[in-house]
């Protein structure tokens, strides 16, 4: 569907800056062909729950040479721009979230970009830029073996998420734990 800054100005409610925003998410869909605006409600983690604007879609990213589709879903809060968007990454049935550096097992992207927000200096397509640069570096979601959910059971599948993890001299490393879940030897373990 083609969006005019109208159109996105007529979805938002009346208590959200409606041009700014309207205007952000505009230059934000031209750039990033893949998302798409629209309300929806957003569950807090007390259960509370409120219908905000939304920015979904896929975002393409390169990881060794290649262009993967990440799926990600931005929440923006009706006093947006004051405060920053609220990503996830949103895993399809094929995909495992990486829980790293700056996606948590819940897919909640934490990235200092939103940590240090400042309204009037970010802004939705540098979030998207730095996002799309992060998840090349770290991969937030991975292919899962398409023989693997047949095969073991939801709990299984749960303890069996592989982290991205960091050693002190900057390094990254995946983590994968066994299927008892006893820690590799040291010698299985793989650098990055």
């Amino acid at each position: 569907m083609s969006y005019c800054e109208n159109t996105i100005k007529k979805m938002l409610p009346k208590t959200y800056l409606r041009k700014h925003v309207a205007h952000e998410i505009y230059v934000a869909k031209t750039c990033f062909k893949n998302i798409e605006p629209m309300m929806d409600k957003y569950v807090y983690n007390d259960g509370t729950k409120k219908d905000l604007m939304s920015l979904t879609g896929t975002l393409p990213v390169m990881f060794d040479d290649e262009t993967y589709n990440i799926p990600i879903c931005l929440w923006l809060e009706e006093n947006y721009p004051q405060s920053a968007p609220i990503c996830y990454v949103r895993p399809t049935r094929e995909m495992v979230i990486l829980r790293g550096d700056y996606t948590s097992s819940n897919g909640q992207v934490q990235l200092p970009y939103l940590e240090e927000w400042k309204s009037g200096e970010c802004d939705l397509v540098t979030l998207l830029q730095v996002m799309q640069f992060m998840f090349g570096d770290f991969p937030p979601v991975w292919m899962q073996p398409r023989s693997e959910p047949e095969r073991a059971s939801c709990q299984q599948q749960f303890h069996r998420q592989p982290e991205v993890l960091a050693k002190r001299d900057g390094s990254s490393y995946l983590s994968v734990p066994r299927d008892d879940g006893q820690p590799f030897l040291q010698e299985h373990e793989t650098n990055c």
